[in-house]
């Protein structure tokens, strides 16, 4: 995983501004690891330093090796956490994102990831958005790039949908990119809240009604996969009925 306040080279430092070797950065990598695992477990405020060592077996000579204090590492976490849905987003049965199939089964490998995790902790990276907005305009700023990368690549696709006439010319992609996304922030923290994933999967579902409502007639939105009877409490969507990725 690359650092967002690395070296200008891009890759990663100790806190001596050293690179990193191989092995530093397999570390490295450990205890980031370990810590966004506690922190969306538990939280930044209740995850401490000795926490985030312990679990990832680590001595405090090593993490004051890669990480100058909690602050360095959280703005780490941050990152890891944008990797983590801009690479939901980015995985090759999606190709670019840019075929109403692909944001259908976008929005159900979304509605399946909250399931696999039992309906616990909400979207990863909008979870540590909530608690870090407002701690200072550093982390403010980490999170809105977040934000901006995950955008992009669904932006990109819908872009490349309006200039191939799958999207009406009025089709405006930042804005459908925001509904999307929204979409999936609010009905991620209510899925959350209530312990049921219908509110993800009904927002998701409203906002590719939405998209869809920019294209031309003899353009199909699939339907959403069905869920196996349960399921809205925390069980697996049933996976015979998954549609074939498309294309890119």
């Amino acid at each position: 995983m690359s650092s967002s306040f690395a070296a200008a080279a891009g890759e990663p430092e100790s806190t001596a501004g050293s690179p990193l070797t191989r092995k530093g950065q397999a570390t490295r990598a450990r205890i980031v690891s370990a810590a966004a695992e506690l922190i969306f477990q538990r939280g930044v405020a209740s995850t401490s330093i000795d926490d985030v060592r312990r679990e990832a077996r680590v001595s405090g000579s090593q993490m004051a090796h890669y990480f100058r204090d909690k602050r360095s590492l959280v703005r780490a976490v941050i990152e890891y956490q944008r990797d983590v849905v801009v690479g939901l987003a980015t995985q090759p049965r999606l190709g670019r994102l840019d075929t109403f199939e692909s944001l259908r089964l976008w929005a159900d490998l979304n509605v399946e990831k909250v399931l696999d995790q039992d309906l616990i902790g909400g979207c990863s990276f909008g979870s540590l958005a909530g608690e870090l907005a407002e701690s200072d305009s550093t982390m403010r700023s980490d999170l809105a790039s977040g934000y901006d990368q995950w955008a992009g690549v669904i932006r990109a696709g819908l872009t490349a949908m309006r200039r191939r006439g799958e999207l009406r010319a009025d089709a405006r992609p930042d804005t459908l990119t925001s509904v999307l996304l929204a979409a999936h922030q609010g009905g991620s923290l209510l899925s959350q809240i209530k312990r049921d994933v219908k509110p993800l999967r009904d927002a998701l579902n409203a906002a590719l009604a939405y998209v869809h409502s920019f294209a031309p007639e003899d353009v199909a939105l699939p339907s959403p996969r069905r869920l196996r009877p349960g399921a809205a409490q925390g069980r697996s969507l049933q996976r015979s009925t998954w549609p074939a990725a498309q294309p890119s």
